[in-house]
């Protein structure tokens, strides 16, 4: 399905105008100090608005390192932010206490999942989701190279808008960038292309736009949101897959406990071995999200395995 973008995307031209009076998080001082103000919800949307925006961005993460971007809870002092910034990049249902901020201030907002094509969750009877609502679409949308190329060019028509004596350098960059991840979706593409095994069985289902571009099968013990317990009958139902499927890997998340994913491991004789979904790095990382795809593209050639 294609989701609809948001009230915010409307008001492209309202921005606009305010940014060239100076408004919104935005000032005229030039690239020699940041032009716009720039919040992101979590880690990939950070990186393209630094990478795009270079030295005329100000952009802050509202997710710590090492933190898990679903259990996001706003200081006060966030909600200003989102409330002063020029842009606020964000993905809707993913975090739902940014979702009620900017229900409040929606002007500067920006929904890079609307537009794309996207995916229906699978069902999971029984999942105890601690009364929060699971989400009415797949929102991890930046797994796929593809879908992170056109958030990339979303960024840097945002920031042209605000920012219009910028706008070569935002295109310069985001065609670098652009660029990058077409070479970064070919060697996945290639990498891929003779693996063994096209299951992948993950701990929690945020893999179905890396599993769709690539030709594989996502088989999921745990729905889209990562701390969802699942039920005895749902553990037992992958286990017998792993084992009926020959599946030799079992996959968990850098931030997530991997106690499931190592449960079905034990009872199958399969292996385990982390998969990173790219919802943030740990504290003190080197890496970035080319660098993180590309660890990830080792980890699923030597699971599947693909030679």
């Amino acid at each position: 399905m294609t989701r609809r973008p948001l009230r915010a995307l409307a008001l492209l031209p309202v921005v606009a105008l305010l940014a060239a009076c100076g408004s919104s998080g935005a000032a005229s001082n030039g690239a020699a100090d940041p032009t716009v103000s720039v919040v992101a919800g979590f880690y990939p949307l950070q990186w393209a608005a630094e990478v795009v925006g270079g030295d005329r961005v100000s952009v802050t993460s509202l997710t710590s390192p090492g933190a898990e971007p679903h259990d996001l809870e706003l200081t006060p002092q966030q909600v200003a932010a989102v409330t002063d910034a020029g842009l606020v990049l964000y993905v809707a249902e993913f975090q739902p206490a940014l979702d009620d901020a900017i229900a409040q201030s929606p002007e500067a907002a920006v929904d890079v999942a609307a537009g794309l094509e996207t995916l229906a969750p699978e069902e999971h009877a029984g999942e105890d989701h601690e009364g929060e609502k699971e989400a009415s679409y797949d929102p991890h949308v930046w797994l796929d190279p593809t879908n992170m190329a056109a958030i990339v060019a979303t960024v840097a028509q945002r920031l042209s808008s605000l920012d219009p004596a910028g706008a070569s350098t935002y295109a310069a960059n985001a065609a670098a960038l652009e660029d990058r991840l077409t070479a970064l979706d070919e060697q996945w593409r290639t990498g891929t292309a003779t693996c063994t095994s096209r299951d992948l069985v993950v701990s929690h289902e945020a893999f179905g736009y890396l599993a769709k571009r690539y030709g594989f099968e996502q088989v999921g013990i745990s729905g889209l949101a990562p701390d969802t317990e699942p039920s005895p009958a749902k553990i037992a139902e992958v286990a017998d897959f792993v084992r009926a499927n020959e599946v030799r890997t079992v996959y968990y998340e850098t931030l997530v406990d991997p106690k499931v994913a190592q449960t079905v491991a034990d009872e199958t004789g399969a292996k385990t071995a982390v998969l990173d979904p790219l919802e943030g790095l740990a504290e003190g990382s080197t890496d970035d999200y080319i660098s993180v795809m590309e660890k990830n593209l080792q980890t699923v050639k030597d699971g599947q395995p693909c030679s």
